[in-house]
């Protein structure tokens, strides 16, 4: 049996006719949902939000991201809706203090009204057990993607944000215990009608065996 193929991979943009040949293993439907996974920012999203409920499963498979020595060293959190006019001021603020112009700044306080739900996403690395830095922000990262593959997998579309914000004392002083750092937001809802979907990318581009003929140096040594 064949696998199910997301459409955009089966373009003439993307002519790969191994993806069709007789051995390739069938996909199963939670993999496909995998598959068909795209960002959208928060002018694509519109209610209904995710409830306390979606985020208890949302957390629970960020828990499930690889994390070398189990540090956890990330954590999520949920901008209530009576909270989001303190937000908005917290981003104008911080534009301000970057010089920006009032409009400039006002922009930026519109920005934190968009989406319909933003969680603000902690880093708090260990600084205590033997593992190393790269390593724990891999954690973090795979924690930030098991969080929007479950709330895609559950209905909801979103994004990672972050920019020059992230580095704001006011939003740090807001968001973080000492020797934490704000990573950025994930935005949330329910994806609208004006979404259109990005090209996909083939996986041939990330994708490679070693060694390889064409790798660095390889005429240089022959």
């Amino acid at each position: 049996m064949h696998p199910t193929i997301p459409h955009d991979l089966e373009s003439s943009d993307h002519d790969a006719p191994e993806l069709s040949r007789p051995d390739f293993p069938t996909v199963p439907a939670s993999l496909t949902t995998l598959l068909t996974r795209r960002s959208a920012g928060p002018r694509h999203l519109a209610l209904p939000a995710p409830n306390d409920a979606h985020l208890t499963v949302m957390a629970l498979a960020a828990l499930r991201a690889p994390d070398h020595g189990a540090l956890t060293p990330y954590r999520f959190t949920v901008v209530e809706s009576d909270s989001v006019d303190l937000l908005a001021d917290l981003f104008g603020e911080a534009a301000r203090a970057e010089g920006a112009s009032s409009e400039a700044a006002a922009i930026e306080t519109e920005r934190a009204r968009r989406a319909p739900l933003t969680i603000a996403v902690i880093s708090n690395l260990s600084v205590e057990r033997p593992i190393p830095a790269h390593e724990q922000w891999m954690a973090v990262g795979g924690a930030i993607t098991n969080f929007l593959n479950a709330a895609h997998a559950l209905g909801f579309a979103g994004k990672m944000l972050s920019g020059r914000k992230v580095l704001s004392p006011c939003l740090a002083r807001t968001f973080c215990k000492e020797g934490e750092y704000l990573v950025g937001w994930i935005v949330l809802g329910t994806l609208n009608s004006g979404w259109t979907p990005p090209k996909a990318r083939h996986p041939h581009s990330i994708l490679s065996k070693w060694p390889c003929s064409q790798r660095p140096g390889a005429q240089d040594r022959a």
